[in-house]
């Protein structure tokens, strides 16, 4: 048996609240269902990919469920109807409030950097949140598989987008 770190919880629980934040506003404000729609299935595809192996993996599973079923309700009340009742309520899913983000669910402990030569995919960064510029820069450049794409050639440009790209021109 494997056990979850508190990371990939804390993962789920940040899409979660990312995807609660994209509905509400997909509903709320600009009246596209079918995106609110494809947020949930965004987040049911983070639900199945997470293994559930304890009490605590368990109550983040259930607190996905259960979002997904209160983001769905205004859309398709009848199916969520029968599902609010299939996670185990006794109320009925349109007595139950709207989800609401919690901002501290919302923190990032880290940040994805693609890291490319000349416009093509070379590497990938997990890089600690609140690193300068200069210090992803500096991994970017000492990453192996950049290396060996770089050798012996003169780097013109480095373009920085904070927390995404890294693009190297040589």
């Amino acid at each position: 048996m494997r056990w979850k770190s508190a990371g990939e919880q804390k993962a789920l629980r940040r899409k979660t609240h990312e995807i609660i934040t994209k509905v509400s506003d997909d509903v709320g404000r600009r009246y596209t269902f079918n995106t609110a729609i494809a947020g949930v299935m965004e987040l049911l595809n983070a639900v199945n990919a997470f293994e559930v192996n304890g009490d605590a993996d368990q109550s983040v599973r259930q607190e996905a469920l259960e979002t997904a079923v209160l983001l769905l309700s205004p859309i398709v009340p009848h199916v969520t109807h029968e599902l609010w009742y299939a996670l185990g309520h006794t109320t009925a899913v349109n007595d139950e409030s709207r989800p609401t983000v919690e901002k501290q669910s919302l923190v990032k402990d880290e940040e994805q950097y693609v890291v490319q030569v000349n416009g093509k995919l070379r590497a990938r960064l997990t890089v600690a949140a609140g690193v300068d510029r200069d210090a992803v820069e500096a991994m970017a450049l000492a990453d192996p598989n950049v290396q060996q794409f770089i050798e012996g050639k003169t780097i013109r440009k480095v373009i920085v987008v904070p927390n995404k790209l890294i693009n190297l021109v040589v």
